[in-house]
């Protein structure tokens, strides 16, 4: 029997089974897709199983990972809901869709575990939050758990409440940050610089911010401070996107996001 499963190989599916192959043999993984030519190709690339139905994946695993979009969760619920006991742990990634909806589809004993992972899992670097009610699992239980998404990068658990908020933080951002980076290369572009160097100077130099925030606990108020010298070339820059108004325009799409997370259909 394989320990975990994933239902589901979109982006996110996929960037999870990649990323927790570095902590996970693929004798110990299952998948099921939609697509059967999507099943190929990843089971020849990665040599994890693909099972013919979402039935036959939770039949076959005690971690159920549920990796499909809200708008086919209901379909996938119905799939499994012969099948799921209360000896699995189900983990849902969807954006939108409580513990509670999931169980009152699946039955009031089912155990779940409600995720927000984001994309850079694909490369061990993904940040998730996680939540569910500690007193429904053992601590084996609780530590396979974290070694899933510790597999995938970071892990942090959360109220559910703030599930929508660790969407905008970590599982919808780096849309942004890759808008961010494309946005500045073509600046560097159009000031001469090939657009392989590009970014490659502006990807490590979002990294190493990043690590700079994480590694030394400072404020980023103060870490900007410290790059923007008096009368000096970032300062100038800094005061241009005050006038475009960079942060208000993160700000908004933040609230976008959180507004569509709490009311996805």
């Amino acid at each position: 029997m394989s320990k975990l499963g994933f239902i589901g190989m979109g982006n996110m599916g996929y960037a999870m089974l990649k990323g927790t192959l570095k902590s996970f043999v693929p004798s110990e993984i299952v998948f099921s897709d939609a697509d059967a030519k999507r099943m190929e190709t990843v089971s020849n690339e990665t040599g994890v199983e693909s099972v013919a139905s979402n039935a036959e994946c939770v039949h076959r695993t005690k971690y159920v990972v549920l990796a499909v979009k809200p708008q086919f969760f209901d379909i996938v619920l119905e799939d499994i809901i012969d099948v799921v006991t209360p000896s699995h742990v189900i983990i849902s990634i969807a954006p939108g869709i409580t513990i509670a909806n999931i169980k009152e589809k699946l039955g009031s004993d089912i155990r779940v575990v409600r995720a927000m992972p984001n994309t850079p899992a694909l490369v061990g670097e993904g940040m998730t939050g996680v939540c569910y009610d500690k007193n429904d699992f053992s601590v084996e239980e609780q530590d396979n758990i974290r070694n899933i998404f510790e597999a995938i990068g970071k892990m942090k658990i959360v109220s559910e409440k703030n599930m929508s908020a660790v969407t905008c933080a970590s599982g919808s951002s780096p849309a942004y940050v890759y808008m961010f980076i494309e946005a500045l290369a073509d600046g560097c572009v159009m000031c001469g610089m090939s657009r392989n160097d590009a970014y490659e100077f502006v990807a490590q130099t979002v990294l190493g911010s990043a690590k700079m925030v994480l590694e030394t606990k400072r404020h980023p108020g103060v870490l900007k401070d410290m790059v923007c010298s008096p009368a000096g070339t970032t300062i100038q820059a800094v005061k241009e996107l005050e006038e475009a108004g960079f942060r208000s325009a993160l700000i908004k799409a933040t609230e976008a996001c959180y507004k569509k997370s709490e009311h996805i259909d």
